[in-house]
C-alpha cells in the first residue's frame, strides 16, 4: 500500500474511534437522565405546593 494513504487511513480511524465514543456518551448520558426522571416521578418532592411552586421543606 502507498505511503500517500497511510495518514487518510489514521484519520478515518481516529474519526471513527472519536464519534464512536462521543455516540456512546450521548447514549448514556440520555438514558441516565430518562433513569433520573423516572425515579423523581413519584418522589414526595413533587407533592410541595399547590401551584407547584415550592418543595415541602422550603418556606
Amino acid at each position: 500500500m502507498p505511503h500517500k494513504y497511510y495518514g487518510l487511513i489514521e484519520l478515518t480511524f481516529s474519526a471513527i474511534v472519536a464519534l464512536g465514543f462521543g455516540g456512546w456518551q450521548y447514549w448514556s448520558v440520555t438514558r441516565s437522565i430518562a433513569k433520573d426522571k423516572a425515579d423523581r416521578a413519584g418522589s414526595p418532592e413533587d407533592a410541595g405546593h399547590a401551584v407547584g411552586q415550592h418543595r415541602l421543606d422550603d418556606d
